[in-house]
């Protein structure tokens, strides 16, 4: 069984981070490790939560763990809070890589034009920095603009995505893939660049016109277990791309909390009848 580590927040209550990670990776059939960066009472989008920053915990943990000789065929990066777990995070790949070991970065940290409230752009430029190192990476339209000192688009063509991710690529991850990016009008999805196979794909479905909370941890969470899981890039981006656009179909069923995050837990059976059917394929 293949074992993924992820790094990020634990939000006691809520639907985000590694509450999203841990179930979906591991109802994919992959052994998910967590190393939480801090503990919230709730997620962000409740008022008055409560945090306790464990950032003096990750480098004993991890410590144990390689005295342990614990290996990972995966290390796959959430939300890190501040530039100090950005350092640690490095360190870890360094500390864990091995020639089979995927780093997959998803450096979650602005939308829709804006850095999140705590970050700044020497934070921005850290995460850029990082996703260096990485194997793949996962940024949406206004990560990839601050990592790259491109102004955001707030519309564009193809020839202004693959630009982007032409820049994106000099950072030097070796799969530059652009989330949410919409080629034409009610169609949103991803637009990739391979830069070992010198490779661009596409993938494009239905946009469903709403906003959850933790869409975004629940698509990279189910990237990272098809590609344990032996899915293709393509496939498992793919696989991703539909599962993440039909949980949030189904949580549109249930509209008193919006704010609440994505009913994945409903979905979950037909995540894994889909990603069966990749594998049959």
């Amino acid at each position: 069984m293949k074992r993924i580590l992820t790094i990020q927040d634990i939000s006691c209550l809520g639907k985000c981070s590694v509450t999203i990670a841990l179930p979906v990776i591991s109802a994919m059939g992959v052994e998910t490790v967590i190393l939480p960066t801090a503990v919230l009472s709730t997620h962000t989008m409740f008022q008055h939560f409560t945090v306790r920053d464990l950032t003096e915990d990750l480098r004993p943990i991890t410590d144990h763990w390689k005295s342990e000789n614990v290996h990972f065929d995966a290390i796959y990066t959430g939300y890190l809070g501040s530039a100090e777990e950005i350092g640690i995070a490095r360190e870890i790949f360094e500390k864990f890589r091995s020639d089979d070991t995927l780093i997959f970065i998803d450096p979650v940290m602005a939308d829709n034009g804006k850095l999140y409230p705590a970050f700044d752009m020497a934070y921005a430029k850290l995460n850029a920095s990082l996703c260096g190192e990485a194997d793949i990476i996962v940024p949406n339209i206004t990560e990839a603009c601050f990592m790259t000192d491109t102004p955001y688009l707030t519309s564009y063509s193809e020839d202004d995505i693959r630009a982007l991710l032409g820049k994106l690529a000099k950072l030097g991850a070796k799969r530059v893939v652009l989330t949410g990016v919409s080629l034409t009008p009610g169609k949103t999805g991803i637009y990739g660049y391979d830069t070992v196979k010198n490779d661009y794909f596409v993938y494009q479905n239905d946009l469903v016109d709403a906003q959850y909370h933790g869409t975004g941890d629940l698509f990279s969470s189910v990237c990272v277990g098809a590609l344990m899981r032996g899915l293709s890039m393509e496939a498992a981006f793919r696989l991703a791309a539909d599962y993440t656009a039909d949980t949030i179909r189904e949580t549109l069923k249930n509209p008193e909390k919006p704010w609440y995050g994505v009913d994945f837990e409903a979905t979950l059976p037909q995540l894994i009848r889909g990603l069966e059917q990749e594998l049959r394929a």
